[in-house]
């Protein structure tokens, strides 16, 4: 018996929608992630992407655990001497909720060209409205 390998044309691709309000960073980050790499479908092959489009809103209403909201840093550089920036996770949810999503997610999937791939199909905002109607997604229910 061979193994079956999907193939790009036929990976039949959903849209979901996703509520963050009141859910975990790194709880919805995994999940949200699974969705992205398509673990979640049987014909699930490694090296082809075979995942879904996610669309997150109401990302200002995360949920960070223990002290993180305060502890939690995320830092830039922009390449010149002295050029960094530190901002706590309290800041980045206050600045730019959607960035926060963006960055967990971001860690939970493989770093080659696939996850660079994968993100292109994570839409995140930061309030209840999205503009991906005309795809009509469907809501998924989070694991709690």
């Amino acid at each position: 018996m061979k193994t079956y390998m999907a193939k790009t044309d036929e990976v039949q691709r959903k849209w979901w929608l996703v509520d963050a309000s009141n859910q975990t960073l790194g709880r919805l980050a995994t999940q949200v992630a699974t969705l992205l790499r398509g673990k979640h479908k049987a014909q699930y092959t490694p090296h082809i992407d075979t995942g879904d489009f996610v669309v997150i809103i109401n990302a200002e209403k995360i949920k960070l655990s223990g002290k993180k909201l305060n502890q939690k840093s995320y830092f830039t550089h922009s390449g010149y001497f002295g050029g960094l920036k530190e901002a706590s996770a309290q800041e980045m949810i206050e600045r730019n909720p959607e960035r926060v999503i963006e960055l967990a997610v971001k860690g939970m999937l493989p770093t080659n060209k696939i996850s660079r791939h994968l993100l292109t199909k994570l839409k995140v905002f930061a309030g209840p409205e999205h503009n991906h109607k005309s795809q009509k997604p469907e809501a998924f229910k989070l694991d709690s």
